[in-house]
C-alpha cells in the first residue's frame, strides 16, 4: 500500500505544480477558444490542462518503475507500455483538438486507433470470470471488439461530463478510488497478483485528478480540455481491461469457502468490465440520453447541445457549485455502495445505508437555502468562495418592488429562495 500511496502523491504533486506553467503556456499559445452558446462559463478560459496531467502520469509511472514491488510490473507485463502508447495517442489527439479543433469523426477514429494499439500490445479482454463455471474464453476478434468499444464508450462518457468546473476530474477521481479499493482487495485480500496493474493505474489516475482539481474548481482557472478528458476515460478503461480474464472465481471460492460468498465478492464486477461502467453510471446515462435525444431530433449524435444532466441542474435553479456537488454525491453513492456490497456479511445493512444516504442527500442538497461551504474550522485555509459569508455581508439592499419589472421580480423571488444577487451571476462565470 505504501508504494501505491507514494505513486499517488507524486503524481498529484507533479500535476499540481505543472498546471500553473501549463496555464500560462496555453494563454501564450492561444488555446483559449471563444465562449460557445452551449458553454456555461462566460469568459475565455485556457485549455490544455491535459498537458499537466500527462506530465503527472509520466512522473507517477517513473517513480513506480524504481520501486521494489511495483518495478516488477514493468518487466512481467506489457500493460504499462500499452497504457503509455494509448494515452500518448489520445493525448496528442486532444491537444490538437484543444488548439485547432478536430472533427468529431476524426476524434472517433483516433480513439479507435488508441484502443487498437493497446489491444495489439496485449491489453484486451480474453475471458469472463463466472462463479461456479470458471473463466469463459472469448475469441481474439470478439475480445478486440469489446476492448475497443469499452475504450470509446469510456472516453466519450468522461468527455460528455466535462461541462462544469471540476465535474469531470471529481467524477473520475471518485470512480478511480472505487476501482482502486476493489482491485487492491483482489490483490491483497485474495492474493491475486494479476490485479496489481489495475491498482497502479487507479492510483495514478487518482493522483492526476487530485493534482488538477485545485486549479479546476469553480471558478476554474484552466480547463483540462479533450487532452485531459479523453486520457482520463482511456485510463479508466485500461484499468478495467487489464484485470479482465485474470480473476479466477475459483481462487476466490477457495478463500471464501463457498460459491455464494464468491458471488458477493464479485458483485461489483460480476463481469469485470462492468465496474467502471457502474461507478460512472451518471455520465454513461448522460451519454445514452444525448445520443437518443439528438437522433430523435434528426441531428448527429456528435452534435453538441446544452441539455446534459449538469445543464439541467443549472436550469432548475441550482448554483454551479451545488450542481457539481449533486453529481459528486450520486457518483459516490453508486460507486462506493457497489464496492461495499461486495464485502461479505454486509448485505442488507449496506443496502439500507445507501438508501439512507440517498434520502439525506436529496433532502439536504435540494433545500432552498442550502449553500455548500467549508466547515468553520478550516475556512482560513480555503479560498474565499468556499467560506460562509457573514450575515451582514449577505444582506443586499433591494429596490422598491413597485419600480421593478416582471423579470426583476422573478429574479428577486429566486434570491429570496436561497440565491444572492451577486452569487447567482458569479456562479456562471469561470
Amino acid at each position: 500500500m505504501r508504494e501505491y500511496l507514494l505513486v499517488l502523491f507524486v503524481t498529484a504533486a507533479v500535476t499540481y505544480l505543472l498546471t500553473g506553467p501549463v496555464r500560462k503556456f496555453a494563454i501564450v499559445a492561444g488555446a483559449m477558444p471563444a465562449v460557445r452558446e452551449r458553454d456555461v462559463h462566460r469568459e475565455p478560459t485556457p485549455r490544455l490542462g491535459g498537458l499537466a496531467m500527462f506530465g503527472g502520469l509520466l512522473a507517477g509511472l517513473l517513480v513506480a518503475s524504481q520501486l521494489t514491488n511495483l518495478g516488477h510490473l514493468f518487466i512481467q507485463t506489457a500493460d504499462v507500455r500499452a497504457l503509455l502508447s494509448g494515452a500518448g495517442i489520445m493525448w496528442i489527439l486532444g491537444v490538437l483538438d484543444d488548439k485547432w479543433g478536430v472533427d468529431a469523426l476524426v476524434k472517433l477514429g483516433g480513439q479507435m486507433i488508441a484502443g487498437g494499439v493497446m489491444v495489439w500490445q496485449g491489453v484486451t479482454v480474453i475471458s469472463f470470470p463466472v462463479p461456479g463455471v470458471g473463466t469463459v474464453s472469448v475469441s481474439p476478434t470478439l475480445g478486440m471488439i469489446i476492448s475497443v468499444t469499452l475504450v470509446v464508450v469510456m472516453v466519450n462518457a468522461v468527455n460528455f461530463i466535462d461541462g462544469l468546473d471540476g465535474l469531470a476530474a471529481g467524477m473520475v477521481c471518485i470512480a478511480a478510488t472505487a476501482f482502486f479499493l476493489y482491485s487492491y482487495r483482489l490483490w491483497y485480500g485474495y492474493g491475486i497478483n494479476d490485479a496489481a496493474p489495475a491498482v497502479l493505474f487507479s492510483a495514478v489516475l487518482i493522483g492526476m485528478c487530485l493534482g488538477f482539481l485545485p486549479h479546476n474548481l469553480h471558478p476554474a482557472r484552466i480547463f483540462m480540455g479533450d487532452s485531459g478528458s479523453m486520457m482520463l476515460g482511456l485510463m479508466l478503461a485500461v484499468a478495467a481491461i487489464s484485470i479482465t480474464g485474470r480473476v479466477d472465481p475459483d481462487l476466490i471460492t477457495d478463500r471464501t469457502g463457498s460459491q455464494t460468498s464468491t458471488v458477493h465478492a464479485l458483485v461489483p464486477i460480476y463481469i469485470p468490465l462492468l465496474l467502471p461502467l457502474t461507478v460512472i453510471a451518471l455520465p454513461l446515462a448522460d451519454l445514452l440520453l444525448a445520443v437518443v435525444r439528438r437522433t430523435w431530433a434528426g441531428k448527429s449524435p456528435f452534435a453538441a447541445d446544452k441539455q446534459h444532466l449538469h445543464h439541467r441542474l443549472l436550469e432548475v435553479g441550482h448554483s454551479h457549485s451545488r450542481a457539481v456537488l449533486i453529481m459528486y454525491f450520486w457518483a459516490m453513492v453508486i460507486a462506493f455502495g457497489t464496492v461495499a456490497f461486495s464485502i461479505p456479511a454486509t448485505g442488507r445493512a449496506v443496502v439500507l445505508s445507501i438508501a439512507g444516504l440517498c434520502l439525506v442527500g436529496i433532502v439536504v442538497l435540494l433545500m432552498p437555502r442550502f449553500r455548500p461551504h467549508a466547515p468553520r474550522a478550516v475556512q482560513a485555509f480555503v479560498p474565499p468562495r468556499y467560506r460562509k459569508a457573514p450575515a451582514a455581508e449577505a444582506e443586499v439592499e433591494l429596490p422598491a418592488m413597485a419600480e421593478l419589472s416582471a423579470d426583476d421580480k422573478e429574479l428577486l423571488g429566486r434570491i429570496g429562495s436561497g440565491a444572492t444577487a451577486v452569487g447567482s451571476h458569479g456562479e456562471r462565470r469561470s
